[in-house]
């Protein structure tokens, strides 16, 4: 029961972090790691996206995500919105807080720079951003079979190992021609085999 417990932490903080391991091959959540939008994805930059998020979800670097990572992760999110350290969050902390994340996204979206925002970094916004709508289509119960799937060992926590080889694995399958880069077509034909294969399951 609680290896159970600490399974299901670990995936529901991976949901919260919308983590690429969600979408290699189907759309949005993989385009966000397109580092250079040019609309595909290569398999350096698949990697280097791994090893950011991977980063960021290992809170406490022992090399595996658990429920002590969730916890991290809260406190630390915590403790920047607690921009005074009275150990409480005013109103005005909080929204101080979203205007700084908002930024820091228009910064990385305004890729020349120019302080405005094109149509097409608009779109890539947009599509780096996707994996937010997974939660509302049943999107968590989906990425629990995939890290369930991850967890190769049994032991109900993901390695760093186990986190890359799943990933890798989605990349390799919708990369058609084996050439190191997922297209825009790629993509497509990756998430409409998917859909077709859950429509023969009935699911």
């Amino acid at each position: 029961m609680k290896k159970t417990i600490l399974f299901s932490s670990a995936v529901a903080m991976l949901v919260a972090g919308g983590v690429a391991i969600a979408a290699p091959g189907g759309g949005k959540g993989m385009m966000r790691a397109d580092a250079n939008n040019d609309n595909q994805v290569t398999r350096a930059e698949m990697t280097a996206a791994l090893e950011e998020r991977w980063t960021k979800m290992d809170v406490n670097q022992d090399g595996q995500i658990s429920k002590a990572d969730r916890e991290a992760r809260k406190a630390k999110r915590f403790a920047e919105m607690d921009a005074n350290g009275d150990g409480g969050v005013s109103q005005s902390e909080m929204e101080a807080y979203r205007a700084t994340r908002k930024a820091e996204r228009f910064a990385k979206a305004d890729v020349d720079g120019d302080g405005t925002l094109s149509q097409e970094e608009m779109q890539n916004m947009r599509g780096k951003r996707g994996g937010k709508g997974m939660g509302k289509r049943g999107g968590k119960g989906r990425l629990g079979r995939m890290m369930k799937r991850a967890d190769t060992n049994g032991d109900q926590m993901i390695s760093k190992a186990e986190f890359q080889a799943a990933a890798m694995a989605r990349f390799d399958k919708a990369d058609a021609n084996n050439d190191g880069i997922v297209t825009a077509e790629e993509r497509q034909a990756a998430r409409e085999a998917r859909r077709s294969a859950r429509n023969k399951r009935g699911g």
